[in-house]
């Protein structure tokens, strides 16, 4: 059974069809990438993925549950967790604050013991700070850094602090939205190297939307495209590139992508 599934997926928006007819499987422990031209389609997908769109026909399931049409904490409650294209971090809150907001969903404590200040719920908020630092460190910030604003550290740190905030809600599924957006070459090949670092040292599914063609086939094990919204190919990325319908609608004759 595959830890993720899109049966039929399609979302409209009034006359406009965003996504078409979707069928789409992720296994346990896969990088795969999402690749296509801008307006595909990609990021409205990840939103049915996530709950922040309803899909309008087909299925979804994950890790045996039927999410398609629970609300995004659900699904976050589930396992699958997201960043977004455009970084969308606290920016007025400390980074350590960021981290905590994702580890809400974990938490037990209620509000008799936060007013009480229980010793359950003493030590529940001391772990989860404790956890959050380790998240903090995991993803390449210092320890120095967590009470730093968001909005004040640099563009790589804060993607990578969008990261610790989405390892914050326990995932089993993670989804980056160009993840690479706006790094330079040293900062890309770091994130690379670290998205293969999620899967092998906490054992995450990884899917990822990317235009950096050297970045995404250089790690997927599974290539999927889409052009207006439809998907056009699958397969392993070197079967991808050489797809004639993908170089006419995304790669352009002539891309270099070794």
């Amino acid at each position: 059974m595959p830890l993720f599934e899109a049966l039929n997926v399609t979302k409209t928006f009034g006359g406009l069809t965003a996504v078409n007819n979707v069928t789409f499987t992720l296994e346990k422990g896969m990088i795969a990438g999402l690749i296509g031209p801008n307006g595909a389609g990609k990021t409205t997908f990840f939103n049915t993925m996530t709950g922040i769109y309803q899909v309008t026909s087909g299925g979804l399931t994950f890790d045996g549950h039927d999410i398609t049409k629970l609300k995004p904490f659900q699904v976050t409650e589930l396992g699958i967790a997201r960043t977004f294209q455009n970084i969308r971090l606290f920016a007025n809150m400390s980074a350590i604050e960021n981290v905590l907001v994702g580890e809400h969903v974990r938490l037990k404590s209620n509000l008799l013991g936060q007013i009480f200040h229980t010793q359950f719920t003493m030590k529940e908020e001391a772990n989860a700070r404790a956890k959050a630092l380790d998240l903090l460190e995991f993803v390449g910030l210092n320890r120095s850094d967590a009470q730093v604003t968001s909005k004040n550290l640099s563009y790589g740190l804060q993607r990578r602090l969008e990261i610790a905030r989405a390892l914050a809600t326990e995932p089993k599924l993670l989804l980056l939205d160009e993840p690479t957006a706006g790094m330079n070459p040293n900062e890309t090949l770091d994130l690379t190297n670290f998205i293969q670092r999620l899967r092998k040292d906490l054992g995450l599914t990884v899917l990822l939307i990317e235009h950096h063609m050297r970045v995404v086939m250089g790690i997927s094990d599974r290539v999927s495209v889409l052009d207006y919204g439809e998907k056009i190919a699958e397969g392993s990325p070197s079967d991808v590139q050489k797809n004639e319908r993908v170089i006419e609608a995304y790669l352009g004759k002539g891309t270099v992508t070794k």
